[in-house]
Order: C-alpha cells, then sequence, then structure tokens
C-alpha cells in the first residue's frame, strides 16, 4: 500500500502522536506552574511536563516542549524566555537517563533527581544572578537562610534554589516513572515522532543501528561537530556585535539622558547669583530650592549617579552645588575639588568656557560618563558648568545581562535545532546507511538459499528518504543482485566444469583401464570405497582436521587416477596371463612412481594444485603397506598419507572380489576376512576398522555396481 509520493504509507512516522504528546507536555508545564502560583506553593512545577515527555517521547519532543513552555509563559513574563535554555538542558538529560534505561534502578533515579535539581537549582540560581530585572523566586527562602548565619549572599540564594528544586524535581520524577509504568508500550510507541524512511528496525537492529563502530569518527559526531563550530562561530559573530551595539546604544542613551538632565539643571541656575551660591549656600532661600530641584531631578532617573555644579577656574572646580549621593557626602559651597588626572586635557576649554564633549572617566569617583553643560551670562561668559555623571558600572551590568540573556536564549534555541537535526539526520542517514551496512556484513554466499535470504532482507530494507541515500539503496541492492546471479551463473560454470573434470579423468582412467583387459570397473569401485572408508572414519571422528567434506570430494575425484601410471607399463606386462617374473614385477611397480610424475607434470601447467595433491599421494602411495614392506618407497604407518591407505584397502578389496583372466573372484565374506587378516600387517587398523564397519554399504557397491553411478556415490 502506496501513496502517490511512492511511499510506503506504515513507514511513515508516528508525527500526529508526537504533536499530540508535545501539546499534552506543554498544557502540563503550564497548567501546573499556574496551580502551584495559585496555591502559593514554594514549588515550580513547571518541568513536569517537560520530563515526562522526554522520558516517552525521546529527545525532540522533550526539546519541543520545554522550548515552548517558556515562550508561551514569555507572552505575560518576558524573563521567563531567559529560562528556556533550563527547560530544554533538562529534557536532554531526562531524555538522555530514559535512553539508557537509567530510570529502572534506585542509584539512576537518584542520579536524575540530582541532575534535574542541579539545572533547576544551580543553573537557576546563575542566570537571575547576571540578568537584570530577573527576580528569584526563592528570595524569601534565601533571606531566612542569610538570617539564620549564612552570610554569603550567592550562598544562600543557591541553597535555597536547591533545597525548592530538589523537592520539586522528587516530585517531577515520580510522575514521570508513575507515567513510564501504567502507559502501555505500544501507546508509547504512537507518541514517539518517528520519521521511519524504511521498513522499521526491530529494536536490537535499531539499537545497533544508532550505535555502530567506527574507526575514527561517527557520521553523527561530525555533524554534531560542525553544528557546534557553526553555532560557536555564529553565536560568538552575533554575540559581540549585539554587544557592541547594545554598549554604543546603551552609552548614547545615557549621554542623551545625562545631555538633558544637564540641560535642565543648568535651566535653573541664575547665572548672576552664581557667586552668591558658592559664598552663601543653605542661607538663600533660592539656594535651597534649586537643590531640592535638584535632588528631584536626580531622583527622576535611577541611572544618575551624581549631579553637581562647578565654576572651573585655575586651581581647580570651585563647588556651586553637590547633591549627596549613596555613600557619598556631597561637597560644601565654595569647596576647591582639584582636576582628576582625566580631565587634564579638557582644562582650556573648560576654562575658556567651552562646550565639551561628554567623557568617561574612571577616576577618584569610579568610572563614570560625565556630561558638561555650560551656563551663561548675559555677557556669554561661562559662569559655571553643570555636571551629570552616570555610572558605567551600571553600563557594564545592562551589558552582561543582555549578553547572558542572549546566550541563554540563543544556547536554548541552538538545543532544539541541534536535536531536530540529529533526529533528521538518524532517520535519513545514520539509519539508511547502517542498515545497508549490516545487511551488507551479514550477507552470505554459502548457498543458494542463504543468497536468496540475504537479497530478501536486502530488499525488505525498502529505504525510501527520496534523495541520494535511496539512490545509493537502490544501486546497492542492484549491485548485490547482480553479484549473486553472477555467484549463481560462476557456480553453475564451475559445476559444469567439475562434471567435464570428473568425466574427463574417468575417461582417463578409462583409457589406462582397458590396456588391463581384467580389471572391468575397477577405477568407480575403488572411488566408491575410498569415500565408504572415509565417510566412516569422520562418523567415528577420527582425524576431524583432514578429514573435511571437501578433502573427501578430493580424494574420491582422484581416486580413479591410482593406476595413471599403468599408462607406461608394456601391455606385454600389463595383460600378462601367468604370473610376471621378477624383472617384470620391477617394471610393473614402477607404475607408482610413473603416476607421480604424470600427475606432477599436471600440477605444473596449473596454478592451484587441488585435488591433483591427493592424486599423486594415491597414485604413489597406495601400494605402501602399514609394516613398511611396501613399495616404492618402504615406508609404514602414518607417513603414509591417508588417501592411499584407504585406497589400499580398496584396491586390495576389489582385486580379491574381481574375476581375472588368472582368477575367479573371492566370496564377499572371504575378501572381508583376508582384508581384516591384513589390518596392523597391510592395512591401517582404523581404515580396516571403518571399512568393516560399514560393510553392508560395501556389499551393495560389491553387488549393485552398475546402478551406483546413477545413484550418485560418485558425485
Amino acid at each position: 500500500m502506496s501513496d502517490k509520493d511512492g511511499i510506503n504509507i506504515k513507514y511513515k512516522g508516528s508525527y500526529l502522536g508526537g504533536l499530540i504528546l508535545c501539546v499534552l507536555g506543554i498544557a502540563l508545564n503550564v497548567g501546573l506552574k499556574e496551580l502551584s502560583s495559585a496555591l502559593g506553593l514554594p514549588l515550580y512545577l513547571d518541568t513536569i511536563g517537560t520530563v515526562v515527555v522526554a522520558v516517552i517521547g525521546g529527545y525532540l519532543p522533550g526539546v519541543i516542549v520545554g522550548f515552548f513552555t517558556n515562550g508561551i509563559a514569555a507572552i505575560t513574563d518576558f524573563s521567563s524566555l531567559y529560562y528556556a535554555v533550563i527547560n530544554v538542558l533538562i529534557a536532554v538529560v531526562s531524555a538522555w537517563f530514559s535512553d539508557r534505561r537509567l530510570l529502572k534502578k534506585p542509584l539512576g533515579i537518584a542520579g536524575f533527581i540530582l541532575a534535574l535539581a542541579a539545572l533547576g537549582g544551580g543553573l537557576g540560581t546563575v542566570l537571575p544572578w547576571f540578568l537584570e530585572g530577573v527576580p528569584l523566586e526563592t528570595e524569601n527562602l534565601s533571606t531566612k537562610l542569610y538570617e539564620m548565619g549564612m552570610t554569603n549572599v550567592l550562598a544562600a540564594t543557591l541553597s535555597a534554589n536547591l533545597i525548592v528544586d530538589i523537592a520539586d524535581k522528587i516530585i517531577t520524577v515520580a510522575i514521570a516513572l508513575i507515567a513510564l509504568k501504567f502507559i502501555p508500550g505500544k501507546i508509547r510507541d504512537i507518541l514517539k515522532f518517528q520519521g521511519w524512511k524504511q521498513r522499521p528496525l526491530s529494536a536490537d537492529e535499531a539499537h545497533k543501528a544508532r550505535h555502530s563502530d567506527t574507526r575514527l569518527m561517527s557520521l553523527r559526531t561530525k555533524i554534531m561537530l560542525i553544528l557546534f563550530v557553526s553555532f560557536m562561530t555564529v553565536a560568538t559573530i552575533a554575540g559581540t556585535i549585539s554587544s557592541v551595539r547594545f554598549r554604543e546604544a546603551t552609552i548614547k542613551e545615557h549621554k542623551d539622558l545625562a545631555t538633558g538632565v544637564a540641560g535642565v539643571a543648568a535651566g535653573m541656575m541664575n547665572p548672576n547669583k552664581v557667586d552668591h551660591y558658592m559664598m552663601y549656600g543653605e542661607l538663600m532661600v533660592e539656594y535651597r530650592d534649586i537643590k531640592d530641584r535638584l535632588y528631584a531631578l536626580k531622583a527622576g532617573s535611577p541611572d544618575i549617579e551624581y549631579i553637581y555644579v562647578y565654576q572651573i577656574r585655575e586651581d581647580g572646580c570651585h563647588v556651586v552645588f553637590d547633591l549627596d549621593a549613596e555613600e557619598v557626602e556631597g561637597s560644601k559651597p565654595g569647596e576647591v575639588i582639584p582636576f582628576d588626572e582625566s580631565f587634564k586635557d579638557y582644562i582650556p576649554d573648560l576654562l575658556a568656557g567651552k562646550q565639551i564633549e561628554p567623557i568617561i572617566t574612571n577616576d577618584t569617583y569610579g568610572w563614570l560618563l560625565t556630561v558638561y553643560q555650560p551656563v551663561y551670562n548675559r555677557s556669554g561668559e561661562c559662569v559655571c558648568y553643570a555636571a551629570v555623571d552616570v555610572s558605567m558600572y551600571d553600563i557594564t551590568q545592562r551589558l552582561i545581562s543582555f549578553f547572558v540573556g542572549l546566550m541563554s536564549l540563543f544556547l536554548a534555541f541552538f538545543i532544539v535545532i541541534l536535536v531536530l537535526v540529529m533526529w533528521l539526520v538518524e532517520y535519513y542517514l545514520i539509519l539508511p546507511l547502517n542498515s545497508m551496512a549490516m545487511r551488507a556484513g551479514a550477507f552470505a554466499y554459502e548457498s543458494e538459499e542463504s543468497r536468496k535470504i540475504s537479497i530478501d532482507k536486502l530488499r525488505d530494507l525498502d529505504i525510501r528518504t527520496g534523495d541520494e541515500i535511496e539512490h545509493l539503496y537502490g544501486s546497492f541492492r542492484k549491485t548485490s543482485e547482480d553479484s549473486v546471479n553472477y555467484v549463481e551463473e560462476i557456480q553453475n560454470k564451475t559445476e559444469m566444469i567439475s562434471k567435464m573434470q570428473n568425466a574427463l579423468i574417468i575417461v582417463l582412467a578409462d583409457m589406462v583401464e582397458s590396456r588391463d583387459k581384467s580389471t572391468g570397473d575397477h577405477v568407480r569401485k575403488t572411488a566408491a570405497y575410498v569415500r565408504i572408508i572415509l565417510e566412516e572414519m569422520r562418523r567415528q571422528g577420527l582425524y576431524p582436521d583432514i578429514i573435511t567434506d571437501e578433502y573427501i570430494d578430493d580424494v574420491v575425484i582422484s581416486a580413479p587416477l591410482h593406476d595413471v601410471g599403468k599408462i607406461k607399463v608394456p601391455d606385454a606386462i600389463l595383460n600378462k596371463p601367468a604370473k610376471l617374473t621378477d624383472e617384470e614385477y620391477e617394471i610393473m611397480k614402477n607404475h607408482t612412481i610413473a603416476g607421480r610424475d604424470i600427475i606432477n607434470q599436471a600440477m605444473d601447467l596449473v596454478p592451484e594444485p587441488g585435488y591433483l595433491t591427493e592424486a599423486r599421494n594415491l597414485a604413489e602411495y597406495h601400494h605402501e603397506k602399514w609394516n613398511g614392506k611396501g613399495y616404492p618407497h618402504g615406508i609404514a604407518g602414518e607417513d603414509i598419507p591417508l588417501s592411499a591407505r584407504a585406497m589400499a584397502v580398496a584396491d586390495v578389496f576389489d582385486a580379491l572380489v574381481s574375476r581375472r583372466s588368472y582368477k575367479e573372484g573371492f566370496p564377499f565374506e572371504k575378501a572381508m576376512e583376508i582384508i581384516v587378516e591384513g589390518s596392523g600387517e597391510h592395512f591401517d587398523p582404523k581404515c580396516v576398522e571403518a571399512f568393516v564397519s560399514a560393510k553392508d554399504e560395501v556389499r551393495r557397491v560389491s553387488d549393485r555396481f552398475i546402478g551406483l553411478y546413477d545413484e550418485g556415490i560418485f558425485h
């Protein structure tokens, strides 16, 4: 069943279930937060939905819930947006603990609670500490701790936050564990964002595909590294530019404020009475009235640090008005204040009564932005300057607050984007690529059935990413199918060549055999007997390192060549009806060496000897005896190759039961007795034991040999 895009409908991800889970999680966060506030509970309860969604649905729905929960809360309280990074990090930690199945162990649950509390209580303390205008929700508790003797404000605040947050996260984790326990696994699967672009893998296969081994660095890690470097680069550039622009704008704002206030203060002065102000000061009603108005002006803006009026003379600044500030008492009228070092370059212009640009200094009274507004009399002479100072520390604090807030928002957004990208990478890259790699690694070529199963498993992946990965999968599948077809074709040709080769061996053996008019089907029967001996020895567990399927096939295939050397024996000797003379017998014995040399010549013509190794052993050693009295070398025991020891039994037995021109064949039982009598002398006892153990099979070969070839004995 497919849709119009060709994607199998049942492979489409469960986006609807994931969206429902996200909506429920956000509603749970917002609802419980409002309930907690309405009941006046000393708890947050605003991350329960995040944790529940993350442990059930994984990273993506968890970070979505965490981010948008604070985004919604920011509609009425913008400072909530700064806490989005905490909620998002809580989602990541929750999904991580759930993904590694740590929530099934008490120690894992305890670690989970502490990790969440560290994020909520620890980072929740640090952010308000740097953010201007963001209140601490545990201020009452931290104040009590401070009053109880915890004199360090930061320690008291952090302790208060951790105490509240641990209690909050115990409740949160308890609700999450209840959800895990009582929500069925099938329902949890439906509520996940699953974006399969192929036939879904089993749980074990998916785990292997997600955590495959790599030589250096996984594709997932590389993409995460690229994203991280990109984020850091963008964050650094954007943060720097934004901070510089914010600082410039803030300084301009404060310059405008100071200039405006200084202008208002200058307007309060009566230029003709400045000297009277300095001489009589508080004794004048007008002076007191102006001073009160200056205090009111200062109170109008919390950014103003100092307001004062100076008359600039050669010996210093003569005080006209100097308002008291926090922890700094103003100077009395008429007092002379020396010039600060930072004003040295401006003294000539000030003495000349000129307008000067705002000055930023860091001297006696701290780091200040100062604006001097001249006060002129009717003659155009500057009689004094109204000055306003704005603390640059306040500007810096605003800059820090702006930067921390910007970075917290940026980090929260980055984590959401990172999780989303990694989710897409997993379903569009990691799972398809590793699925193909797993199928390729498990591809079996040893039999037609295993090849068919491997191809079916590869087709079963049905990767439908709609991009280069799908194209790669199609090419990979076609290549695999073509390779299987090629392997089958090669195997068919190899089997045909093997049959032709075996037929040629039989023909060659028959050509040799036809010169010996008394041997009949000797080569075929001996090959059958050798197979019986070797297979029985394998059933008995003898020589397991030697007797394999390949070894048996090699010996049986090459068995017809054991007498190939007879081609060099003269017909007169080979078919002599009477007993051979000693000289003739020596010539006959040389057929073993001649056979070895013929096969050696054949081996020199091929790159791999294959079965010819055993053919040479059979040709050279099949007349050797266990007691060392055979020929051509007179070797004994296991020095004789196993194949030749088996052939010795088969060769003699067939000679005993077969009719010759000079004798009748022995009865089966008599021939068996003779073979048994030769055990330990002529024959390997183990070969004899195997031969006797399979005598029923031997009898069938002996009695009904004509039908054995059709029954597959030699295949």
